[in-house]
């Protein structure tokens, strides 16, 4: 073992720890950095704190159960794949396709359901899709710089410290061997004086060193000490410029930081298309008018019936000539539409069946006829074929 090293590094670390105490206790100087450098300092910690909470803050929307978070950190932590889970909507979607198969999928309720659970799924998978693109997009570029860029940063930062304080500490070094030596000199210069001494102290021994070899000591001293000034003022300045370059480098992250928020916002908007897309499918297949307690069977509800659906002609026959009133077109059913009452007429999905308009009849319904039987029909349950 290099026991001078040893020793060298352990006067050292003595030093700066002196150093330190003396600072907080205000008994020696501090070397302060310009403005410029504490303005760059300042920038970065502000960037640090902020990054973590928009990345904790994020990842919290993405993945709102905590206990799911910790284990997916667990697993980034070992290297290994995510285990697969179903989401709360994939998961809702699937009880609800159960259970209308259960109620059985040609019931209004069953199918409904049926399809109400097939288009949570998708709004499951779309959610799994938008988690993973923003976690590619967002939170891997913030996650690296915080445990890249910033912590070489705070560790640049923690260097450039300790190079402080042996900078001051040369410098208290320096200030000590200079005032040492102008006190041998005075002492000197008092000794030189013929009688001064005698008369005022009985003869003493001789002193161990001469004089000249204590001005020879006290020189050596000062020129050591300001040497170490000199080499930890340009260990200091070298710090300070590594130091510096990396904090400067905040501006060109944040340029990176706003590409990728960019890319979330996009993701974001992407998703929520997606999601509002779904809904107005599902919502033009379960149709315009949903179940109520004085309805159960689905329909239009009595309530709102259209003023016209009491009064208008309900032809008996079908009109003479070719045996389809003017203006008749061909129309499939969406969805399954369950007859309110017997002026309306049920409905099969992807049936095709013959639609036309009545005199007075509200906008929102079409006569239909299938064969013999002919009824109203809501236009939302209807697609015309060309």
């Amino acid at each position: 073992m290099d026991f001078k090293k040893l020793a060298a590094d352990a006067s050292t670390v003595f030093n700066r720890a002196v150093q330190f105490t003396e600072e907080k206790f205000g008994h020696a100087e501090k070397t302060e950095l310009d403005a410029h450098f504490e303005n760059l300092m300042q920038r970065a910690d502000t960037t640090r704190i902020n990054t973590e909470k928009i990345l904790g803050a994020t990842e919290s929307v993405l993945q709102p159960n905590p206990n799911a978070r910790v284990e997916d950190f667990l697993y980034d932590k070992l290297d290994r794949k995510k285990r697969e889970r179903q989401n709360n909507l994939e998961r809702l979607g699937q009880f609800m396709v159960d259970a209308g198969n259960d109620f059985g999928p040609g019931t209004s309720y069953g199918n409904s359901l049926v399809k109400c659970g097939q288009t949570q799924q998708r709004l499951g998978q779309a959610e799994k899709d938008f988690v993973s693109t923003s976690a590619n997009n967002f939170l891997t570029p913030l996650k690296n710089f915080l445990e890249g860029d910033m912590k070489t940063i705070q560790k640049e930062r923690k260097l450039l410290e300790t190079k402080r304080l042996d900078l001051d500490a040369a410098k208290s070094r320096v200030r000590k061997a200079r005032s040492q030596a102008a006190q041998q000199q005075d002492a000197e210069d008092m000794l030189v004086k013929p009688g001064l001494i005698e008369s005022c102290f009985p003869p003493v021994p001789p002193l161990r060193k001469s004089p000249e070899r204590e001005e020879l000591d006290h020189r050596i001293s000062v020129e050591q000490a300001e040497t170490d000034l000199r080499n930890a003022q340009s260990e200091f300045d070298r710090q300070s410029e590594i130091t510096k370059l990396l904090l400067e480098g905040i501006s060109s992250t944040h340029a990176h930081h706003l590409r990728c928020l960019n890319d979330f916002i996009e993701a974001q908007t992407t998703y929520y298309a997606q999601c509002q897309q779904y809904m107005q499918d599902l919502q033009r297949q379960l149709g315009s008018y949903s179940t109520s307690p004085n309805n159960p069977q689905g329909g239009l509800p009595t309530d709102i019936r259209p003023p016209a659906y009491e009064s208008f002609p309900q032809p008996s026959a079908p009109p003479a000539g070719n045996g389809a009133p003017s203006g008749a077109r061909k129309a499939k059913a969406l969805y399954d539409y369950d007859a309110a009452g017997s002026k309306e007429l049920s409905l099969l999905a992807d049936e095709v069946i013959t639609v036309y308009s009545v005199p007075g009849m509200d906008p929102d319904w079409m006569m239909g006829e299938r064969g013999s039987q002919r009824g109203m029909v809501p236009v939302t349950y209807l697609e015309f074929v060309d």
